[in-house]
Order: structure tokens, then sequence, then C-alpha cells
């Protein structure tokens, strides 16, 4: 029987330099859409990084996601998807993981919350057909809509992304019919069976609408993270759980494929007196989102 280490050796050298074991190099053509699909970290060979420079993409393959950037440089030689002053932004690298993987060139992918139009910057770097929706729309591509009510036909995505409000931490739209201005911490009031029930009956609504738009065994990523916050008449501040919240919802409409952690580096993350109030009123940062992966099956 071979030994552990001689077959970890030859894994190791089948990923790293592809048909190198039997005597034949890789002559693959390259991927017209942002690069080579290697796998492993996306900075597999940090030593290779100069100082300023952004790590090569590459397929990650465990279930923690990291890169040092919210963007990546794509095969357009641009540096940037979506806008950097939009608040709230969601890391491009995140999705053109998800591209990658679940879906083919050509594929129609949709973000009914798209912002500055990040996933559609990702899109065109792939060759994927990006439509975009916004209550508040930053850009010509993006279409006015609201997620619960997406001007789509049914069955007609292949794929879709979305990061939704994270409750009211960011002020999106002026718009009385944003997600962003319902608090997912609300107290109980009338019939409600939970608290923040407003928002996450409008998120069932989204989450519903997804389900109509997209094809049968397609799939989709929705990005999130935990919140909490001060809250007055509750000690401690409060805790809203959101990311598995979402996750039992969408339970009722799609199937789990995976749990990504991704790894957050927002600014408040190096700032002291942010981990000073941490310690002092007992609260974590939020120091990962979750990629939730689901796959519609009817």
């Amino acid at each position: 029987m071979p030994k552990r280490d001689d077959i970890r050796a030859k894994i190791d050298q089948e990923l790293n330099n592809p048909g190198s074991r039997s005597g034949k190099s890789y002559r693959g053509k390259r991927p017209p859409q942002g690069g080579p699909r290697k796998s492993g970290p996306a900075h597999a060979n940090p030593k290779k990084v100069k100082p300023g420079e952004r790590p090569q993409m590459g397929i990650m393959t465990t279930t923690l996601w990291e890169y040092p950037s919210q963007h990546y440089d794509d095969h357009l030689g641009r540096k940037m998807q979506g806008s950097k002053d939009y608040a709230g932004a969601s890391p491009s690298w995140a999705i053109w993981q998800l591209l990658q993987r679940y879906t083919r060139t050509g594929d129609t992918v949709v973000d009914p919350m798209c912002g500055s139009g990040t996933t559609l910057d990702v899109c065109a770097d792939l060759k994927r057909k990006g439509i975009g929706f916004d209550l508040n729309p930053q850009r010509k591509e993006i279409t006015h809509a609201d997620a619960r009510e997406l001007p789509v036909p049914d069955e007609s995505v292949d794929f879709a992304f979305i990061d939704p409000p994270y409750s009211t931490h960011v002020d999106y739209s002026d718009d009385d019919r944003c997600i962003g201005k319902l608090d997912a911490s609300a107290d109980m009031q009338g019939d409600d069976v939970m608290a923040g029930h407003a928002y996450y009956e409008s998120m069932d609504q989204v989450l519903s609408e997804l389900h109509r738009v997209m094809k049968p065994n397609r799939y989709m990523g929705l990005y999130v993270s935990d919140s909490w916050k001060k809250k007055p008449g509750h000690k401690g501040g409060v805790f809203m759980p959101i990311g598995f919240e979402l996750f039992a919802t969408m339970r009722e409409y799609f199937q789990p494929v995976d749990i990504i952690s991704v790894v957050r580096h927002n600014k408040k993350l190096k700032q002291g007196n942010w981990h000073k109030s941490a310690e002092k009123d007992n609260f974590f940062l939020r120091g990962f989102n979750y990629l939730f992966i689901m796959k519609k099956i009817d």
C-alpha cells in the first residue's frame, strides 16, 4: 500500500502542475474569463506577490474564504468592480468564486439588490449576462425594481446572487419600501411571530421571488452577516442572528449546498477604539460573513 506521504506528494504535484505525472504538459487554452481556474487558495504563492499587488485569483477549495482586497484585477484591466464609495458593497472576488463554480459562459445571473453594480462588473469579466435591480439604482445598467416583485419571467435565471441589508445599519435608499429600513431586532407587536418580523417577512418574499425566476437545478448565493446593536431597555445590547434566520427561510425554497465563512477586512476591525468598545460593552465585532450556497430542486 502506498505511503500516505507519497500519495500526498503525488496529489500536490498534479494540482500544481496538471499532467506532469503522465509526462504530458498542460496545453489547455487560457480561459477568456478572468484567467485560469487554478485550485487552492487565491494567495497560494504569496512570495510571488509584490507589496501593493493583489494575489492572482484561483478557485478556493475550503469553506473558509479570505482575500486581502474587496476587489480583484480582472482580465479587462479593471482594478475595481462596483464603486468604492458605495456603502455596503459586496466583495467582487467572492462573486467571482461563485460564478466560476456554478455558472458557464453566457449564463444569466440576476442580482435583485444590485447596489453599485458589483455583480454586473464581475459578469462582464466572466462573459455572463448580468441583470441587476435595485430600489436606488446607482447606474443606468441597473433597473429600478423591488426585489420582492422582479420584472423577470418564471424559470429564466441560471444563477442568483444577493447581498441584502443586515437590518438598519446602512441607509441605502429614501424609498419607504427599502428593506434596509426594517429593524431585524424590532419588538414583537400584534400577530408578529418573532422579533424583527417585518424584516424577515420581507426577506421571505424576496427568496420566494428568486425561487420563481430561477431555473430548476440551478444555484444561488446569499451573502449576509449577523448583527448587534445597543438598544434602550436591553442590557448588553441586542444580537440579531440574521444569518441563521435567513438560512432557515431559504430551506423552505432551496436545498442547502454548503456554507462558506468569508473573512471580513473592514476598517472597523483595524481601529482600536472599536475593539475597546467591544471589550468594554461585552460584544463582538463581526469578523466574518456567511455565504450560503443553495440549489433550486423543483
